[in-house]
């Protein structure tokens, strides 16, 4: 696939699940890659499979939560590939079930650290690249459908995951003008945090894929990645300020 050949894309938490997923779409379609991860010993990995089938990549430890971390990547991407077309800021921080009553200030700061400040940081950071770009500038958020529907066990995660999308809201309707786009994907796949819920719980699976319109569960280079590779690209540029929600028919109040 060329559909993305000669723009180059950083994907944040592409160590694993869902943003590994996106990496290896999005470099399937010919994009270079930075698989930006909070450690090399998960990001490698990934960049040098990229590598292996035929694709460009490279691994960058970055962390979502710290400013100059987020500008430091952007800056060695562009040193290396001489440019960036399109950021998608995926990393986030497993939320763990809570209620009103147990949640604290640390639940407060884990979540948003990653979702709302880390989206800030991914935003500012990319925009000047983007801009340059004009109608390639693509800025993709991973939210989630907890986001849109709410949540009765993680509020919190909700909350913030909420702020995502209006943020794609705002700024979306700044940087039109200049011809880049910001959405937000919802997905539901297959990910480390989920597998690991999966085996504390041997019917979850089934309760979560009999949720769902499809009776399954995403895989995240092969349902989600390509609606991110979509985004990315040309047949996306009258598409701004969405969330699609990409979890097989489980929710459809949009």
């Amino acid at each position: 696939m060329t559909a993305l050949a000669g723009r180059t894309a950083i994907v944040t938490g592409a160590g694993q699940g869902v943003g590994e997923g996106i990496a290896r779409a999005l470099a399937a379609a010919g994009a270079n890659v930075v698989v930006a991860a909070r450690r090399a010993e998960t990001g490698e990995p990934v960049a040098a499979a990229i590598r292996a089938a035929g694709g460009s990549a490279l691994c960058i430890e970055t962390d979502v939560t710290v400013d100059a971390s987020v500008r430091a990547a952007v800056e060695v991407t562009v040193e290396r590939f001489g440019g960036l077309e399109v950021m998608v800021h995926n990393a986030y921080k497993p939320a763990r079930a809570h209620r009103l009553d147990d949640a604290d200030a640390e639940i407060w700061r884990s979540n948003a650290g990653t979702a709302v400040w880390g989206s800030f940081y991914c935003a500012r950071a990319a925009y000047p690249h983007l801009r340059r770009a004009g109608r390639r500038g693509r800025l993709i958020l991973i939210s989630s459908p907890s986001g849109v529907e709410g949540s009765a066990t993680r509020p919190i995660y909700s909350a913030v995951k909420g702020a995502q999308r209006t943020f794609a809201k705002s700024l979306a309707k700044e940087w039109g003008p200049e011809g880049i786009t910001v959405n937000c994907i919802g997905p539901v796949a297959e990910s480390p945090a989920l597998s690991a819920a999966f085996a504390g719980d041997p019917d979850l699976r089934d309760a979560v894929a009999a949720r769902t319109a499809l009776r399954r569960i995403g895989d995240p280079e092969t349902d989600i990645g390509p609606v991110a590779v979509f985004l990315a690209g040309d047949g996306a540029s009258f598409v701004t300020g969405q969330t699609i929600v990409c979890d097989g028919g489980s929710f459809m109040g949009l």
